[in-house]
């Protein structure tokens, strides 16, 4: 893995928290939950997520984080990434509404287009995600290819 173990939670995370992500020998990342009630057609209560573009040096002080700054687009995973400590809660804080994509969309493997309740969409809405449930291992390498660093050995 390109991401550190900070602090392992048994928390679920509340919409708006903010969690701090640590790339190995390298800067901190900030992300967000979003809402942690997405589906993925049958698969009910995942988080989507933002991740962002801002790097820091300490976990804290949390940066401006925009939604017009996300490192990748909007991702879709369950409670493990937190639960075995890549994501480590640091701050709890309401989600405004211009803190929010106005639309999430994502892409499935036939070419549909979907929302995080499984709506479909007429077609894409940049930015646009992958319409399927990421693992602390997948939103790893899509940090590490984002930010141009070498996939972690499987």
């Amino acid at each position: 893995m390109n991401l550190n173990v900070l602090k392992k939670t048994r928390r679920k995370p509340l919409p708006g928290d903010v969690f701090a992500l640590q790339l190995k020998d390298g800067p901190f990342l900030h992300g967000r939950a979003i809402a942690t009630d997405a589906s993925i057609g049958p698969i009910k209560d995942c988080v989507l997520i933002y991740v962002y573009d801002t790097k820091s040096s300490d976990a804290l002080p949390v940066p401006p984080l925009l939604r017009t700054s996300l490192l990748v687009p909007p991702l879709l995973t369950n409670l493990l990434p937190w639960s075995k400590g890549y994501f480590e809660l640091v701050e709890e804080r309401p989600l405004g509404e211009l803190e929010r994509l106005p639309q999430h969309c994502f892409v499935d493997t036939r070419g549909w287009y979907f929302d995080e309740r499984s709506n479909r969409l007429p077609g894409p809405i940049p930015p646009v995600g992958v319409w399927g449930l990421d693992s602390y291992r997948t939103i790893d390498d899509k940090i590490s290819a984002a930010l141009g660093i070498p996939l972690a050995p499987d």
